[in-house]
């Protein structure tokens, strides 16, 4: 097979070297004609090419935010839950109360006597690991309860507002505060 498209080869090339000149010169133009086109061709391709990684690089940076986004959100949601059942009522009065950051350098006292849920429920520090469940020995998150007064562990990795965007993506955070405060 090989040997045979060797001669076919040969047979075409043989072809255009005994031609007559004017018939070598549209076979010339013909396959020049052709390389500009193929190169036009290239050119095209590799300019969708280029927006199509510029795409799929936009729609991946978007990716991540929402996942930076729901990963927050669901850390505010265990946070809720957490100070629903570190409050010996559940929480009291006509109000929705509310979830704040904690500072790492205020008492949840401070940061909620500074807003209008100005009662303090109290601290709480929790964080969830990622990755679902695989068995019931293994631990999937973490809490501590801090009291309302005192500022607590004051390491500043522990205060959401100032982590970096994908802090709660990246795990190399032992907890994340929050105050649990009520309108009085």
């Amino acid at each position: 097979n090989l040997v045979k498209q060797w001669y076919q080869r040969r047979v075409r090339a043989s072809v255009i070297c005994f031609a007559p000149a004017e018939a070598k010169k549209k076979k010339l133009k013909a396959l020049t004609d052709d390389i500009a086109v193929l190169k036009a061709n290239l050119e095209t391709l590799q300019s969708e090419l280029n927006s199509t990684r510029t795409d799929l690089e936009a729609a991946k940076s978007e990716r991540v935010a929402l996942d930076q986004d729901h990963a927050w959100q669901a850390l505010h949601m265990a946070a809720a839950a957490a100070c629903r059942g570190s409050t010996a009522s559940g929480g009291t009065g006509p109000w929705g109360n509310a979830v704040i950051p904690k500072e790492n350098t205020r008492s949840c006292d401070a940061i909620c006597g500074a807003t209008a849920f100005n009662r303090c429920d109290a601290d709480v520090s929790l964080i969830g690991h990622p990755g679902r469940a695989k068995d019931y020995t293994n631990k999937v998150g973490a809490f501590y309860n801090y009291g309302c007064a005192s500022p607590g562990n004051q390491n500043v990795a522990f205060d959401e507002v100032k982590a970096p965007e994908d802090g709660v993506l990246r795990g190399d955070v032992a907890y994340y505060r929050f105050c649990c405060c009520r309108k009085e």
